[in-house]
């Protein structure tokens, strides 16, 4: 690998193609190129989120998560192959549950904000929400796996779960409660 990174600037992309792992080259405007794109931007957005404070379990569950996403980038970037198992779904799954599971029942819906940690929590759902919809757009007209599908669904499941916790961890003195929406619908039932 080391060999392949020495020279970053090709020159190769000038045309509007990019490479693939295999060697074909595609437009830069391809479906499997976009859900590469949407994948290594969640993983970039982790990254800004893992440059805050965070509880350890947090933290090294972010870490592990990025791996993953790498793995995922290099399943697309080699048509056929698969890198992402099914065990990191169930990986996910378990996080998804055990984290859940300290939180209070939801009674309304939860606005992106609170913390800046759980605020980037948010907006790394939503990248993982279009990494997903990019996913599913390049199934219909490829072969696509499904555990990366899967694990993107419940990616972006789990990172508003870890929202919820960041916003009561009170790292940087600030933590507390979620933003909740004021639905006027719940305000009318609460009157007496």
């Amino acid at each position: 690998m080391s060999n392949r990174l020495t020279q970053i600037a090709t020159r190769t992309g000038d045309d509007g193609t990019t490479g693939l792992g295999d060697g074909q080259r595609v437009g830069k405007d391809h479906r499997r190129v976009a859900a590469m794109g949407d994948v290594d931007e969640l993983n970039s957005s982790l990254g800004v989120l893992l440059a805050e404070p965070l509880p350890e379990e947090v933290r090294e569950l972010l870490v592990t998560i990025q791996h993953e996403l790498f793995n995922l980038g290099g399943e697309l970037s080699i048509p056929g192959t698969s890198l992402v198992k099914p065990e990191a779904v169930t990986a996910l799954d378990a996080a998804l549950a055990r984290h859940n599971a300290t939180l209070p029942r939801l009674v309304e819906f939860v606005l992106p904000g609170g913390t800046r940690s759980a605020a980037l929590a948010h907006v790394s759902r939503t990248i993982a929400r279009r990494a997903e919809r990019a996913l599913v757009t390049l199934g219909t007209a490829e072969p696509v796996n499904e555990a990366p599908r899967q694990y993107l669904n419940r990616l972006s499941d789990l990172l508003f779960v870890l929202a919820r916790v960041l916003n009561r961890a009170n790292l940087d003195g600030l933590g507390g409660d979620d933003v909740y929406w004021h639905s006027e619908r719940l305000a009318r039932s609460r009157q007496p």
